[in-house]
């Protein structure tokens, strides 16, 4: 629970005064864009950086004066793939054990455990750097469940991995959840957010842009569906005729509708249009609206 949390570096606000609940057992998702605060409000839950000011517990404990204890409860996923070379896939779970002070035999029992569960047993005395990127991701994430978490805590989990990985992953993910672990993810793959998330919030510049489930931010800003043409004046006086909400984007006009065959058929009878294509709107189309299309550093 976060209530007016703020990170400063100097003048600049990385985290602008934001407030957000997640409840125990959900998926919940930080998207935007380079920059926008994603992870270094993730850091803050993580006690790994102190806040400047405002409210933030987890458990229902302060992180400025029970980091300890949170962490004993938290399971972190990394952006990089941090795995320690030196050692084996066993030994990099063996290993890191010893910082929670798990008992050696429970240890090699949840070791074994969480390797069958990465469907890592077959390189178990393999060592890291040998191993593929999915499988890279896979021990990370085997290696955050070793202290049995409450909260796990995923930056960007499905970064590189081609299609297969990243949906062996999400299987991965829904599991935990039904298994009761709560789960908070940042990710640039909305469709991943899309698949994987019960509520999540947009940021940018450090602040709160919206709040909610996938599908309920997708009916607010967009609807349920966007008709594309072409972005000629013919379209757009007659798109203004009728009052629609449109966005040009390129040489593209996309009307936001929930009901996409009367827009469809407005467009050929009164407008004289021919070339239109209907498609279900996605949480990109919202992360586009609300964040704008120009690159970010």
């Amino acid at each position: 629970m976060a209530e007016g949390l703020q990170k400063h570096f100097g003048e600049f606000a990385a985290v602008d005064g934001v407030s957000f609940t997640i409840e125990e057992g959900e998926i919940f998702g930080f998207l935007g864009p380079n920059g926008a605060g994603k992870t270094t409000t993730l850091r803050m839950v993580q006690c790994v950086s102190p806040t400047t000011a405002g409210k933030l517990e987890v458990f229902g404990m302060d992180v400025s004066t029970h980091q300890r204890q949170i962490k004993a409860k938290m399971g972190v996923v990394p952006q990089e793939n941090n795995l320690d070379p030196d050692f084996t896939v066993y030994e990099n779970l063996l290993v890191f054990s010893r910082f929670f002070d798990i008992p050696e035999a429970d240890a090699r029992e949840k070791v074994d455990e969480l390797l069958d569960f990465a469907q890592l047993t077959e390189k178990k005395d393999t060592m890291t750097e040998t191993l593929s990127g999915g499988m890279k991701r896979r021990l990370i994430l085997a290696r955050a469940l070793i202290n049995r978490p409450r909260l796990l805590m995923l930056d960007e989990p499905t970064v590189g991995l081609d299609p297969q990985a990243r949906h062996l992953m999400w299987d991965k993910l829904k599991g935990l959840k039904k298994e009761g672990v709560t789960i908070v993810l940042t990710t640039h793959y909305l469709e991943e957010a899309a698949q994987l998330c019960d509520r999540l919030m947009v940021m940018d510049h450090g602040r709160i842009l919206v709040e909610g489930s996938p599908d309920q931010i997708i009916h607010k800003y967009i609807g349920t569906d966007i008709v594309e043409t072409h972005a000629d004046p013919q379209a757009i006086t007659c798109l203004d005729r009728q009052q629609a909400r449109y966005e040009i984007v390129g040489d593209t006009v996309q009307i936001y509708t929930d009901e996409p065959q009367r827009i469809t058929d407005h467009l050929l009878t009164e407008c004289d249009l021919t070339t239109i294509t209907a498609r279900s709107a996605t949480l990109e189309d919202v992360f586009l609206k609300l964040t704008g299309r120009k690159l970010r550093e």
